[in-house]
């Protein structure tokens, strides 16, 4: 009801985000630390954060968010959390038995300034991580940076606590997972496969949060990477980095500490991303692109060709994470749509950057990243002019209602619909899995608001 009140013109703001297009660090710190087998992410805050972090998480997959807290008091909150921290990795050890504890921080412990190093050293000079098991931390402070940047800083923990480096180095390619859904990461490991190039990706959610339902409960899925697969990514000859904002840090930390040379593309969504990403590891592993992909690749061009007349000039706005934001404009602009607007809560130079390359022929396209760079801002935009197809999180379901139109869930977090986590977007079945997405939804529309003499049997 409150949407309605909208209205097209806009007012410069540079200090109030109306309904943002991101969450909080933690929540992609809890994420990323989920791809370590045997892990139990740990928030160090009060109970409430942890309780959120997970909340969030769970409503998105539909599975069950195994994560400990430091459940900070007023105490706590007051002279710090060292010793709530102590007494959790002691009794997560004893109870719980997980091979990695993953601490993230919270606003709170930010704001207080524990030094997580100190407290963890203390932990292990104390005795209370057990023989060959490991504490990694990381720093995510909810008042900087989203979900985004925690995901990028778990990730370049892993490398920081567990990548090592031997003489001798490995024909293995590293593939540093940017944030995607599990289907999107087993995905890309089957093209891996198919050209059967040796990789380690890291962070793993395969086998972790798309579990089969077998009535035996683990509260440590066999998925994820192994201790020794992240140790031995310093001994692989190649990284490559999917998703520029989640993984280059990582393959910074990487390559200075372990002298693994990188390259940073972006997540394949899409027709060309797909083809890059191929590409790449194919000059890497020294391996061909199979027969069998060049099918795939050819289905889907076939798939496009067939239902061009559809995608035309359909104008377009999408909103939610850089890394996934970059390659779907551009898949949307390769089917001749028109992304007009798009906007992503997370700042940083190379959003902006790549959208004016990829948008140079569409001149009406109003692209924005950062704080104000929000939910309300789109429907204002949408106002101005409307779309013919929204695409991102449930949050747009809200403007989908009130302008009556079209809406492709994409991104997260989805909470008001199933099966998004089971069907990949990455490579080439993934960009099909798209692009039936678009036509479907364009005809359900179509059919719902034609007049009843233009409803057609064949469409």
């Amino acid at each position: 009801m409150l949407l309605r009140h909208t209205t097209a013109l806009e007012i410069d703001r540079k200090a109030l985000t109306i309904n943002p297009a991101k969450t909080c660090q933690p929540v992609g710190a809890m994420y990323a630390a989920l791809g370590i087998h045997g892990c139990l992410p740990h928030s160090h805050g009060s109970q409430g954060c942890c309780a959120y972090h997970r909340s969030a998480l769970s409503r998105h997959f539909k599975e069950p968010i195994m994560a400990a807290t430091s459940s900070f008091s007023e105490g706590s909150s007051v002279f710090g959390g060292s010793a709530n921290l102590i007494q959790a990795i002691e009794t997560i050890f004893t109870v719980y038995k997980p091979d990695v504890i993953a601490v993230h921080t919270t606003c709170l412990s930010e704001t207080i300034g524990d030094d997580l190093n100190q407290i963890v050293s203390k932990a292990y000079e104390d005795g209370l991580v057990p023989e060959g098991k490991q504490v990694i931390y990381c720093n995510t402070p909810s008042y900087v940076g989203t979900h985004v940047t925690g995901y990028s800083n778990q990730v370049a923990a892993m490398v920081k606590f567990f990548s090592t480096a031997t003489p001798k180095k490995k024909n293995v390619i590293n593939m540093v997972a940017g944030w995607m859904e599990p289907s999107d990461m087993r995905e890309i490991k089957r093209l891996a496969s198919v050209m059967e190039a040796r990789t380690i990706m890291f962070p793993d959610m395969t086998g972790v949060l798309d579990t089969p339902l077998d009535g035996h409960y683990k509260m440590f899925p066999d998925g994820g990477a192994t201790i020794s697969d992240l140790r031995a990514t310093g001994d692989s000859k190649f990284t490559l980095g999917l998703g520029q904002y989640t993984t280059e840090d990582a393959c910074i930390k990487l390559e200075n500490k372990c002298k693994v040379k990188f390259e940073v593309l972006d997540i394949p969504i899409g027709l060309k991303a797909t083809d890059r990403f191929l590409m790449s590891l194919s000059r890497h592993a020294n391996v061909p692109i199979p027969d069998s992909l060049n099918d795939e690749r050819g289905r889907l061009i076939d798939m496009v060709a067939d239902n061009a007349k559809y995608l035309y000039g359909k104008r377009v706005a999408l909103w939610g994470d850089p890394d996934t934001l970059i390659p779907l404009t551009e898949f949307l602009v390769s089917l001749d749509m028109r992304p007009v607007y798009i906007v992503s809560g997370t700042p940083g130079k190379p959003f902006t950057e790549r959208m004016k390359e990829i948008l140079k022929d569409i001149p009406e396209a109003k692209y924005m990243c950062g704080d104000t760079a929000d939910m309300f801002r789109m429907h204002q935009w949408i106002k101005q002019k409307g779309v013919d197809l929204l695409i991102g999180n449930t949050y747009g379901k809200y403007i989908a209602r009130d302008e009556d139109t079209p809406f492709v869930r994409f991104g997260f977090p989805i909470a008001d619909r199933p099966g998004h986590n089971f069907f990949a977007k990455t490579g080439y079945v993934g960009a099909t899995n798209l692009v039936i997405q678009f036509l479907n939804t364009f005809m359900d529309h179509q059919d719902r608001t034609c007049p009843e003499e233009k409803v057609e049997w064949q469409m």
